[in-house]
């Protein structure tokens, strides 16, 4: 066995710290794809399983050799594939002494420091969000369980109302919950209510307008008609376009119709910080749960999601996990794994902590109006081009792109993906693609801290340059 004594800590830390360094100066002039794709990654770390051990200073530099040509950028100021924010410094460094500490966050004696981290940061980020003080939040890996979980709050929750103890005797004889969410809601929304065994099909499907927000009319006729227990799905911020549900006229109704309300705001909720963008959800802070990813427009590094949920008691039912060996917390302590569904747990309160205090109130609101604005730059810049068509209300970071608008939809469809390929090959930016409405689009996310004007003006003369070259060959 090799061990690593005391004296040794220091120096391959610092060897870290300097592979960590160099790849953050280096993002600006990498190609914005990384150079080697799945398989050749794979064939690089490829192995027999190793019967000794090595020295971790050789251990690190293979890792660092192998791994730096499969590596994206989405902490450069090119990056537009998906909503991932840049993790920011002041937050890696938070989260290497969170790594360095060891803590296991599960509960408020393992681990005080954590909990106290948790307990500041999470009265910060619901006012910042400006949702109920009195709500609960849990600290999780991002929205896929921040939905697993708020949606478990739910399940419970509507059962309860109905006389029936899911905690207790599971969903075997248990009343069906109806579920209403929107065609073009997110995936993780279907994937926790897959894994609560709530099922993906089972779900009554609400139409979308053409910026994919539930049509107003259909979900009222829908509330209507529905019977308790039940579940409404909202959206703030759609993938693809950036669009809001009606939160104003739709949560009060599902409400008074005995549906328990989740808002999957995964990005699109920290519009609420800004003044200019806080209309979009006017009437969120009616609902019963909401998720929201740190990992966005805070610039925590990944893995950092919050679930939030209005009545506390409901979702500490839902989650909390009881043992003998564990300790029992009394009234003002707080033991993070009761909010979400892990004991053993990263101590995730300590970067999100550090992001708020390093950038403030005024840093956010900055980040979120440069954004929007530099998503309308280029989307401005994009649609006055012959044959580019910007497809959704460019209101928040969202910009979906269509090339060949004036050929037929199959030749558009061409078009599109073969312009996506080839701005992913000159590697200038890197953009990502998505079906929308039955046909192709290009989808440009503006998220990353370090993204200014003229990185996103260099970018959409790359996406116009790479289209010409598309249409030149074809």
């Amino acid at each position: 066995m090799v061990s690593t004594p005391p004296e040794s800590i220091a120096p391959l830390w610092r060897r870290a710290c300097e592979a960590a360094i160099a790849f953050r100066h280096d993002v600006p002039h990498r190609a914005a794809a990384p150079m080697d794709d799945y398989a050749t990654s794979l064939a690089g770390f490829e192995a027999h399983l190793p019967e000794t051990g090595a020295d971790p200073d050789d251990v690190l530099g293979d890792l660092v050799r192998l791994a730096d040509p499969g590596l994206m950028t989405p902490t450069g100021p090119r990056f537009f594939g998906w909503v991932i924010g840049g993790s920011h410094p002041a937050g890696v460094a938070a989260d290497w002494l969170t790594s360095a500490w060891g803590q296991n966050a599960g509960n408020h004696q393992a681990s005080p420091a954590a909990s106290a981290a948790e307990t500041v940061a999470s009265r910060w980020l619901l006012e910042l969000l400006d949702l109920p003080r009195e709500a609960s939040l849990g600290f999780v890996t991002g929205a896929t369980m921040a939905n697993f979980t708020a949606l478990a709050a739910a399940r419970s929750a509507v059962l309860h109302d109905v006389g029936w103890d899911v905690e207790r005797d599971g969903l075997f004889g248990a009343p069906p919950i109806t579920v209403l969410i929107g065609e073009e809601a997110h995936a993780t929304a279907y994937a926790a209510l897959q894994l609560l065994g709530l099922g993906r099909e089972r779900v009554v499907t609400l139409p979308v307008d053409d910026q994919g927000r539930i049509v107003v009319t259909s979900a009222l006729d829908a509330f209507a008609e529905l019977r308790r227990p039940a579940v409404v799905v909202l959206q703030a911020g759609q993938l693809n376009t950036g669009a809001f549900d009606d939160f104003a006229t739709l949560v009060p109704a599902a409400r008074a119709a005995g549906a328990w309300v989740h808002v999957d705001g995964a990005f699109g909720l920290w519009s609420r910080v800004s003044p200019r963008t806080r209309a979009l959800t006017e009437g969120v802070d009616g609902a019963d749960s909401w998720a929201v990813d740190g990992h966005k427009w805070l610039q925590t590094p990944y893995d950092c999601g919050y679930v939030i949920v209005r009545d506390d008691a409901v979702h500490q039912r839902a989650m909390t996990i009881a043992a003998s060996y564990l300790p029992v917390s009394e009234t003002g302590e707080r033991d993070p794994s009761h909010y979400v569904p892990e004991l053993s747990r990263r101590a995730r309160g300590f970067a999100t902590w550090t992001m708020v205090r390093t950038l403030g109130r005024e840093g956010i609101v900055a980040l979120v109006d440069r954004h929007c604005a530099l998503a309308r730059l280029v989307a401005d810049l994009l649609r006055g081009q012959p044959g580019i068509e910007v497809l959704n209300d460019v209101g928040l970071n969202q910009v979906l792109v269509r090339f060949g608008a004036d050929a037929d939809e199959d030749e558009g469809d061409r078009l599109t993906r073969e312009t996506i390929a080839r701005v992913r090959a000159d590697g200038v930016c890197f953009v990502g693609g998505a079906s929308w409405r039955g046909r192709e689009a290009m989808r440009f996310s503006v998220i990353g801290f370090e993204t200014d004007e003229d990185e996103v003006r260099r970018s959409a003369e790359a996406i116009i340059t790479a289209y010409r070259v598309v249409t030149e060959q074809s």
